[in-house]
């Protein structure tokens, strides 16, 4: 089997100590192959964060970023809060375990101080860093992705801040109500921000909760999709967006009696199945379609699939251990491709290597780190089924070897 190493030097865990092997679909299981997955992960966690938390966490982001843009679009200030929201969203189930061994911990470690430093100085008007001096509407966007890491992280992240950077941080994101969102996925944006308010009992506007809520229950479309507005779209934001935050919305409503135990199960059926397609898009290469808008994203894709597994709400009929060979499977062939990474390991625009004409007007380095968001299931202990499962072929493996599979049904 091929070698792989994503991490060239990593100080704090001594260099090539993440080496993460290649991985193909062929040799999952029946080689019976010992691959050590959370290793693999955790490598591409460290090659995607150090650069932007480092600088982050220095004060430095603004300096030290940069910024590629699409031929069509124009370099925009939110592109630092895009980068420092999303890879918090998807690095914040991992800040927030205290699961793995000494080099895991190490790591951790210093990622939830540079994490809690970074933060510090994006909401403090006194820093370079400072990302809140203006109210263009891509603000509400990342900063209910930053209100997300704070849900997903209570105890490591948000708990973790000063008590001037909290009190920062919450006048920051109440100034995003002056943002009217569309009428879209962006709705579940300012409820984020809300929910967040909501679980840590302060001042919030159930409106601003309930109305998103309500609004994508009406855009149901049946068997585990939701219309993004009332008509469907033919992309990933119900994985991007929509099912993730809106099962965390509702969460945070039913832990404050805002919402019936009925409603959550209803979306919780849906989400389970939305799981079941995306496990199935996956072939057996890791490779899958690549269709719609916000492509760049690259494995954010699968943000539904790895909080799916994350929540414990896969379906009875799929093993944690296939998703987590499934989406190893992504990452390899999406993440390893040639110019994912700039020189100095900032990510780059593309779906699988560096391909700047995939990326819309509003695509910029920050929105890259979306991709972040298929990390989630780090924050499983290493116990967990997940990642102490065998390897388990994944549906499409197991269909297109000939295997007499059950049918698909609906829901």
């Amino acid at each position: 089997m091929n070698r792989r190493n994503f991490l060239k030097a990593a100080p704090l865990l001594g260099a090539g100590a993440l080496a993460a092997p290649r991985l193909q679909a062929a040799d999952i299981p029946e080689g019976g192959v010992s691959i050590d997955h959370r290793r693999y992960w955790l490598n591409l966690l460290d090659q995607i964060s150090r650069p932007l938390l480092e600088a982050g966490s220095a004060g430095q982001l603004k300096s030290s970023m940069p910024v590629e843009t699409t031929t069509e679009s124009k370099i925009k200030p939110s592109t630092y809060l895009e980068g420092v929201g999303r890879l918090l969203a998807g690095i914040a189930p991992w800040l927030e375990s205290d699961s793995g061994g000494t080099a895991e911990i190490e790591l951790r470690n210093r990622y939830r101080n540079q994490a809690v430093a970074t933060v510090a100085a994006i909401v403090d008007p006194r820093s370079p860093d400072y990302l809140f001096d203006h109210m263009e509407p891509q603000m509400l966007v990342d900063a209910a992705f930053l209100a997300h890491a704070f849900l997903r992280a209570p105890r490591r992240l948000w708990q973790s801040l000063p008590t001037q950077t909290q009190q920062q941080a919450v006048s920051c994101l109440q100034a995003t109500r002056e943002v009217n969102p569309y009428y879209s996925n962006w709705l579940l944006f300012s409820a984020m921000i809300e929910a967040f308010l909501l679980a840590n009992d302060l001042p919030f506007d159930i409106m601003r909760i309930n109305l998103p809520v309500k609004k994508h229950q009406e855009w149901y479309l049946g068997d585990g999709i939701y219309g993004d507005g009332e008509e469907f779209h033919w992309d990933y934001y119900n994985s991007f967006v929509i099912q993730p935050m809106l099962m965390d919305i509702a969460t945070a409503m039913r832990d404050k009696n805002k919402i019936s135990g009925e409603e959550v199960e209803t979306l919780n059926r849906r989400f389970s199945r939305y799981a079941a397609i995306q496990e199935r898009l996956i072939s057996p290469e890791g490779t899958y379609p690549a269709i719609g808008r916000s492509i760049a994203y690259r494995m954010g894709a699968f943000q539904h699939l790895s909080q799916a597994a994350l929540q414990h709400r896969l379906p009875d009929d799929i093993k944690p251990a296939q998703v987590r060979c499934a989406l190893t499977a992504v990452m390899d062939r999406q993440m390893t491709a040639p110019g994912t990474f700039d020189k100095n390991g900032w990510l780059q625009i593309g779906f699988c290597g560096h391909q700047n004409a995939l990326g819309e007007y509003y695509i910029s380095t920050g929105s890259l780190y979306l991709c972040s968001t298929g990390l989630l299931a780090l924050g499983l202990p290493v116990e967990d089924s997940f990642w102490a499962g065998d390897e388990e072929p994944w549906t499409a493996v197991k269909i297109w070897k000939g295997e007499n599979l059950p049918a698909d049904h609906a829901l």
